[in-house]
């Protein structure tokens, strides 16, 4: 009986394990969202917060192959492929399809999940939350709050104060340092109507 149990327990972890893998992206590490792709991404901003509507069609003219299928179709990177996932630096992530701000650099912490992870925010309007039901699991999508692309997941296992561990694939992040991104801020302040 104990030996029943054990080969049914087994044969569901190998596959729910299988299912966190199904979706996943091309393991080769690029950097995504160079300079290069950022010019030919006409809605790509780290300033503009209006939302962004594009059918596929427009989004797989615009995006990287890598970026298209973890934000639009909803896939899953290999894990520990991020380059952002064991980064130290300091600044502020940003969507990687809209250049949306996603994250500060001081609620990333080292989950060990093998994606970049982070306890918070950085405004309750940059991120949006659904429910998701995939593969037999409960669990809460997070989407860029400007373009509603896909982003990771968000779990109730993580560290104060949130308690909260955004799980997020690190080819829909882009990064810049603190100087840039406090550039961009006040270059976003200093708008009018922002004051």
């Amino acid at each position: 009986m104990k030996w029943k149990f054990f080969y049914i327990a087994l044969i569901l972890f190998i596959i729910g394990i299988q299912g966190c893998y199904s979706q996943t992206a091309p393991s080769k590490k690029i950097n995504t969202m160079d300079n290069s792709n950022q010019k030919k991404n006409p809605v790509y901003s780290n300033t503009d917060t209006s939302k962004v509507v594009l059918n596929d069609d427009e989004w797989k003219k615009i995006l990287p192959s890598d970026v298209y299928q973890v934000a639009r179709q909803k896939g899953t990177e290999r894990p520990f492929t991020s380059q952002y996932e064991t980064s130290h630096e300091v600044g502020t992530y940003y969507c990687a399809v809209c250049g949306n701000a996603l994250f500060k650099s001081d609620t990333k912490f080292e989950s060990g999940c093998g994606w970049p992870s982070f306890y918070e925010p950085i405004s309750k309007s940059s991120i949006i939350y659904a429910p998701d039901n995939t593969y037999g699991m409960q669990r809460t999508e997070v989407m860029c709050g400007r373009c509603k692309s896909h982003l990771g997941h968000v779990f109730e296992d993580g560290p104060p104060p949130t308690g909260l561990r955004y799980c997020i694939n690190g080819v829909v992040l882009d990064f810049k340092k603190a100087q840039e991104a406090e550039k961009n801020y006040n270059a976003q302040q200093s708008k009018p109507g922002n004051k």
